[in-house]
């Protein structure tokens, strides 16, 4: 049976909304947009170690691989850690078919020099051109 509309009635036809209000959308994406531009600052990359100190400045002048050594003896590639008998590979895995080799490395203060000797010396068998040591400016006196 089919349904037929009453007589003296009409079929009302909905509309839709065809407009989509996106001043929600925004005013999120505007309050997200000044939480990160906060909080970026505030946020540190790497592994914190305590450098030592020197008085010549040893921030890095070209871009390169940051290697740290913290003073548990656990090497960071960047931000990853990686095991001492595996570092020679990765390092070759890291700079093939890159033109410049340098690496950068944060040691501990409180780390062996031998130790720092021997990851040095893993990072030139893996073909690392320039290992540059990273320091902390001394701190200065209040007189």
């Amino acid at each position: 049976m089919a349904l037929r509309a009453r007589p003296g009635h009409r079929r009302q036809i909905g509309t839709s909304l065809s407009e989509i209000n996106v001043t929600p959308f925004v005013d999120v994406m505007l309050v997200l947009l000044v939480i990160f531009m906060v909080t970026a600052p505030m946020i540190r990359s790497g592994i914190s170690v305590n450098l030592p100190q020197a008085e010549t400045d040893s921030t890095p002048a070209e871009e390169g691989l940051t290697l740290t050594i913290k003073a548990d003896r656990y090497i960071y590639i960047e931000n990853s850690i990686i095991n001492e008998f595996l570092l020679e590979q990765k390092l070759k895995e890291y700079f093939f078919g890159k033109e410049k080799k340098i690496v950068f490395l944060k040691g501990d203060d409180s780390l062996p020099y031998g130790y720092v000797i021997r990851i040095m010396d893993i990072a030139k068998k893996a073909g690392v051109e320039v290992v540059g040591l990273m320091t902390r400016p001394p701190e200065k006196e209040e007189k």
